[in-house]
């Protein structure tokens, strides 16, 4: 059982068995294929790894991936943060400036930036060339998830060829969690509850993974009720609810929302 199984309406069918090392132009179309109609856009300046920001004005939030973050307020560049930049800016000056634009399902974040898939004049998407790359990290937030599949089969090539943020595994265990954020995280799952909150998945070391009430039919709840005793990787934005005014009794120190089943799996025995 992998993460493809808790799909209900999306098979991953082969997402996992990619074992290419780094995707060509022809193979990130076959993975995330250019739509027939795409509006180009002209590029003003790129921000960082995932967002950029267009001639038109918007600020533009790359769908399907998380890169590291470049250094603010005062904080040096995380690991790759300027990579990432880089490689995003080489494929936009590959473009001769221009991308392809095609808008998510939810088209703005709470930052009123603008969500979409970017392509270059080649018709490649640039999402699944920096993972391919090991210079983000594939994330799935519904109900911008129609390229989940070919994303996590690019991140996964870098995966298996330890490139960029694969050269040493990112993943921590619960207890090494120290402060909120994008995490990658792996640990044993100890119980599996239902409620009115939705569906509590809770990991030894005081870490529960949170499915919302609305999002519970993106997830076969048979196969999660199969999950108490197994080894997991989740990955997401964990929060601290120990900011919130204290914990009650008994509660998990940290909370990480998951907004689709690609954000969670099954840990294999042998080593990546």
């Amino acid at each position: 059982m992998d993460c493809s199984r808790l799909l209900k309406k999306a098979s991953l069918a082969g997402a996992f068995f990619v074992s290419a090392i780094w995707l060509s132009a022809t193979q990130a179309q076959v993975f995330c294929p250019a739509p027939a109609s795409l509006d180009s856009f002209e590029v003003q300046r790129v921000v960082d790894g995932d967002t950029l920001r267009l001639k038109d004005g918007r600020s533009v939030r790359m769908i399907g991936i998380n890169t590291p973050e470049t250094g603010k307020k005062g904080r040096s560049d995380e690991p790759f943060a300027m990579a990432a930049r880089q490689r995003l800016q080489d494929l936009v000056d590959a473009s001769a400036g221009r991308v392809g634009v095609v808008l998510g399902q939810e088209s703005r974040d709470h930052y009123g930036r603008t969500l979409a898939h970017l392509y270059g004049a080649n018709g490649a998407n640039l999402e699944a060339q920096l993972l391919a790359a090991g210079l983000g990290f594939q994330v799935a937030v519904a109900p911008n998830v129609d390229l989940v599949a070919c994303q996590q089969a690019a991140e996964h090539s870098a995966r298996q060829a330890r490139l960029g943020l694969w050269r040493q595994s990112p993943v921590l265990n619960v207890a090494q969690l120290k402060r909120p954020g994008f995490v990658m995280v792996s640990g044993q799952v100890s119980k599996v509850e239902r409620n009115r909150g939705g569906i509590w998945i809770e990991l030894q070391g005081s870490l529960v993974l949170r499915i919302a009430p609305n999002l519970l039919g993106r997830f076969d709840n048979a196969l999660l009720k199969l999950l108490p005793g197994q080894q997991v990787e989740a990955r997401g934005w964990v929060v601290d609810r120990s900011r919130r005014g204290g914990l009650g009794k008994n509660q998990a120190r940290w909370l990480l929302p998951l907004t689709d089943p690609g954000m969670l799996q099954l840990m294999k025995q042998e080593k990546l």
